[in-house]
């Protein structure tokens, strides 16, 4: 756990601010030009993890009928965004500072989930593990580690 400035409430990483329904609202309302479904949304939030899922359509799609890289980027910076969220609170400005992805598999197309789990959460950096699968979490897709700027 890491303290506050003055006034503030401490930053925990053993309880949340916002939950799944909190945080989809705000999504909503921060990125008001994407197409609903685009950006996926949070199917829960717990202390320390997030779990998203994405349904992609056609435009999702790179040749050879599989689910492109930068749609499973924008996924895990989006379910990196929101664990970040959940334990900060609505603090539109945080920011990736760093997304690294690792392509494990080919992503067929279907509804992507990811289970995002937070490392470490300080005062500025919030540091996380993001496993993108289809139907089987011990199968994942794609792996990213992603580092979040906290104003």
């Amino acid at each position: 756990m890491t303290g506050g400035g003055a006034g503030e409430a401490p930053i925990s990483s053993s309880a949340i601010r916002m939950g799944a329904d909190a945080l989809n609202a705000f999504l909503t309302d921060a990125f008001p030009h994407s197409k609903p479904g685009s950006r996926g949304h949070v199917v829960s939030a717990a202390p320390g993890h997030v779990r998203a899922r994405i349904d992609p359509n056609e435009q999702a799609l790179r040749p050879g009928g599989l689910i492109s890289g930068p749609t499973q980027m924008g996924f895990a910076d989006m379910a990196a965004y929101a664990l970040v969220l959940a334990h900060i609170g609505p603090v539109a400005m945080a920011v990736t500072s760093a997304l690294n992805y690792q392509f494990l598999r080919p992503c067929r197309p279907g509804p992507l989930f990811a289970d995002a789990h937070l490392l470490r959460l300080g005062k500025r950096l919030a540091v996380m593990d993001i496993r993108i699968f289809t139907d089987d979490a011990d199968k994942p897709v794609g792996q990213a580690n992603v580092t979040y700027a906290i104003p």
